[in-house]
């Protein structure tokens, strides 16, 4: 059953559609398709956290083999045959053979990559829902809401509830790319792919010094607009806007060319991957000009922030397969409200409980090769959940 109200505006409606409340053996049947996710997600997260450790260790070993063997570069305008194949340090300033170009917008820039970014002025559905109960039936009540914004991608108008009024075009007339230079050196190194690639602080390009390029494109602060009024848009205009990463070379408006620091393998002119004997790829780049210890720290930190972002991540979902596993206790008993609402915190306490006993547990396995004296520590402070769940439940009356 749909009922439909209108707000008296276009950009707004309401939708209400109801169906009968599902008995015992539908919400059972419900709960045994959970419970078979929560089973995968629960196994997922012991391959997770058990994964994560191993990357953990070996990612630091290799960081503390690289600080061993490391060496800083007397001069980076010099290739030197005697660090061949070694792990070596610089920091320079970036430097491009040619300029990148979009012709289209008669632009140019010496850097290291050029984005075009694209965007159309489109519809865009909002959708706000809430449920409710009423003589015995389930209804859903949803309020969907319409605005125009420009947009990087297409939005589907397709897929809107009510798309008379709120249609889209299916695609737009000018695309968005990004432009890498095909050769990017520190002074007489030239950089691999893997090192380009983590050249990516993007910054928006000035358009203040460029005329317009076309009759039907006008420019309008940093964007260049395909409008006949870019003060009061239309659906299916565009707006282009423009981004820079790594500047390789003097520019009046923008300034120096930008330094980085580098620590890869010296192989001829070029610097590309090391592989460590534990089993990692150490390739390094950060902005600014940063000492060697500098850097490995500021890598061990981010390792260290990974690491616990996924044992996080694998905390969660095992808590969620546990909980997911365990719902059809609550399903059993969710006619009697009180009952229900007692299960359902038994059931959280539960879940959380034994998400960080196995958790614990499975992270004092992964450093068992690696580190057995913190394995056991973590082994030990597993069972501390237990033992605390176990110590809040009240002892049996004595006879």
């Amino acid at each position: 059953l749909q009922q439909f109200s209108d707000t008296g505006s276009r950009k707004e409606h309401v939708k209400i559609t109801s169906e009968s409340k599902p008995g015992f053996l539908e919400r059972l049947s419900e709960t045994s398709g959970g419970m078979l996710m929560g089973l995968v997600t629960f196994l997922l997260s012991f391959y997770l956290l058990f994964t994560n450790e191993g990357r953990a260790l070996r990612t630091a070993k290799s960081l503390d083999e690289g600080l061993s063997l490391v060496i800083p570069l007397d001069s980076i305008h010099s290739v030197s045959q005697q660090n061949e194949g070694r792990l070596v340090h610089l920091a320079g300033s970036l430097s491009t053979s040619k300029p990148l170009f979009d012709p289209s917008y008669g632009l140019s820039i010496q850097a290291v990559k050029l984005k075009r970014n694209v965007e159309m002025y489109q519809w865009v559905e909002y959708e706000d829902s809430k449920e409710y109960e009423e003589n015995g039936e389930i209804k859903k009540e949803t309020k969907y809401s319409y605005n125009t914004e420009w947009k990087s991608e297409v939005v589907n108008s397709r897929n809107f509830d009510r798309e008379i009024g709120h249609k889209n075009p299916s695609a737009m007339a000018v695309e968005s790319f990004t432009a890498v230079s095909s050769n990017v050196q520190v002074g007489s190194f030239v950089l691999s792919k893997g090192l380009v690639d983590k050249i990516d602080d993007f910054k928006q390009l000035s358009l203040s010094n460029l005329e317009d390029p076309h009759a039907d494109v006008t420019r309008g602060g940093d964007y260049f607009y395909h409008s006949e009024n870019p003060r009061r848009p239309e659906v299916g205009d565009l707006r282009v806007s423009f981004f820079y990463a790594g500047l390789s070379g003097d520019d009046p408006h923008l300034g120096s060319a930008d330094k980085v620091t580098v620590i890869a393998r010296q192989r001829g002119d070029q610097l590309v991957p090391y592989h460590t004997k534990s089993g990692d790829v150490l390739q390094i780049l950060y902005l600014g000009d940063l000492s060697v210890e500098e850097v490995f720290q500021k890598e061990h930190e981010s390792n260290t922030m990974k690491t616990w972002a996924l044992r996080a991540a694998g905390w969660l979902a095992m808590f969620v397969g546990i909980s997911l596993m365990t719902r059809i206790f609550y399903t059993l008993v969710d006619w009697f409200p009180v009952v229900r609402d007692l299960v359902n915190i038994g059931l959280k306490a539960f879940a959380f409980c034994v998400a960080s006993s196995l958790s614990l547990l499975t992270i004092s396995i992964g450093w068992l090769f690696y580190r057995p004296l913190w394995a056991l520590l973590i082994g030990l402070l597993s069972v501390v959940p237990i033992v605390v769940a176990k110590s809040r439940v009240p002892p049996k009356k004595q006879q």
